[in-house]
């Protein structure tokens, strides 16, 4: 087998592979009892008809294309690839340019090879671990947060004006240049102010009025509002407050920590509140300093990515969000529409993570390499129990699936990475 190769643009390359016809004429040999076994000759059991028949009764062609799809192609290409050290991360697209029985096999093949990787230091790297000091307004802010969910609404006292935070409701109706529009309307309308549900500004201007009092409010409709008609049109609406409810929260006692918690006093649950906001403030520190070790190991590293390969991880986040949404009862196409945009605005929104992704997936490939990382059988078993926890199933379930749908390989490398990552992580240069 003779192979040359041709190196093109982003990491492509075309193979030329030529196959001994001597070669070729066993592969033929070979694809005759293999196609006697599978089809039924007439007087002839399977397996037992010669060459001649089998050539015959289906014609030379088809044995030889079965003999180059199913044998001489597979073959020659893997060894191929193996000789010239060469590792494909995309289908190859093959060209046949001879096949003739008695002749040597002239194919191309074209694939997108894995870059080469640099590695830059990945070991012994400085990163700090930033924990957040946890203050007394901290634990207060989440007192009061507590406190608020045992709050009732009562009505506001006589005479009460309107204040940030309390519930109110309004008639109004909108003008545009001195004209009633359609849809600007309403009566006995709940709002809360400072909810921000109306028009910027609309309801800061409703601080201060008291029941009943009339109030004109002035506002623009923003530039991209859902009316295109009233898009950018300033508007004022004539308003009139009918009712005010206000917040009224329970006062922050020991009587309070009693009902809201498992402790006696409200210097217990303060306690309790400190510890968890410390813990929480601890592990986000962690998570981020590993975050911040991943990425730093990624751009110390040089690596000309294949385009192919950054539109392939855009393709599968894609897949991902719609798995996603079909979960929450949504199809992507409902989902583009409501959020008024399109594949192409979402591939382009994509494309820069997808790279940087792509990019730390292969840093950390070459980092295995380079430090010998392997993935055992226990990490596997480890990786498919956590999985059956995740989705209520047993590891042979999981791992039954896994097998069917052939990705014990993605599994593995999905491993390998996270094992990557955690070497990374336990090098990190200790604080002097």
């Amino acid at each position: 087998m003779k192979v040359t190769v041709e190196n093109g643009e982003n990491q492509q390359v075309t193979l030329t592979i030529t196959v001994e016809a001597k070669d070729v004429d066993k592969a033929i040999e070979r694809a005759c009892k293999r196609l006697s076994n599978r089809v039924n000759i007439p007087g002839f059991r399977k397996g037992k008809a010669p060459r001649l028949i089998v050539e015959r009764h289906l014609g030379k062609d088809y044995v030889l294309n079965d003999a180059f799809e199913y044998d001489l192609a597979p073959k020659s290409y893997s060894k191929a690839l193996e000789d010239e050290k060469i590792e494909p991360v995309t289908r190859p697209e093959t060209d046949v340019v001879t096949l003739e029985e008695g002749k040597d096999l002239v194919f191309k093949v074209t694939v997108t090879k894995r870059p080469e990787v640099k590695l830059g230091a990945y070991k012994d790297l400085k990163v700090e671990k930033n924990v957040k000091k946890i203050t007394d307004e901290d634990v207060d802010a989440q007192v009061k947060a507590l406190a608020d969910r045992q709050s009732k609404m009562v009505e506001a006292p006589e005479g009460a004006a309107v204040k940030d935070g309390d519930f109110t409701t309004l008639d109004f109706k909108g003008f545009v240049d001195g004209e009633a529009f359609e849809g600007g309307e309403g009566k006995d309308y709940p709002l809360q102010i400072g909810s921000h549900s109306f028009i910027p500004g609309f309801e800061d201007q409703l601080v201060g009025a008291k029941i009943g009092e009339e109030k004109d409010v002035n506002v623009t409709f923003p530039e991209d509002y859902h009316e295109e008609k009233l898009a950018g049109k300033a508007a004022v609406f004539k308003c009139t407050i009918r009712s005010i409810k206000e917040k009224q929260l329970p006062e922050i006692n020991d009587e309070l920590a009693k009902k809201v918690s498992k402790f006696d006093t409200l210097d217990a649950l303060k306690a309790d509140i400190r510890k968890n906001l410390e813990e929480n403030a601890e592990r986000t520190a962690e998570n981020e300093q590993r975050q911040k070790a991943i990425d730093m190991a990624t751009d110390n590293t040089t690596v000309d990515i294949p385009p192919v390969m950054i539109d392939n991880r855009v393709t599968a986040m894609i897949q991902e969000m719609a798995m996603r949404l079909e979960s929450q009862g949504l199809k992507l196409e409902q989902y583009l529409q409501y959020a008024g945009t399109d594949i192409a605005k979402i591939r382009e929104d994509y494309r820069e993570t997808a790279e940087k992704n792509v990019k730390t997936d292969l840093m950390l490939e070459e980092v295995a390499k380079a430090e010998n990382i392997k993935v055992e059988d226990a990490d596997l078993n480890a990786e498919v129990a956590g999985m059956a926890a995740a989705y209520g199933a047993t590891p042979q379930q999981v791992a039954k699936i896994i097998r069917e749908q052939n990705r014990i390989g993605d599994l593995a490398a999905t491993v390998l990475r996270r094992k990557t990552a955690q070497f990374i992580i336990d090098n990190i240069a200790k604080a002097e």
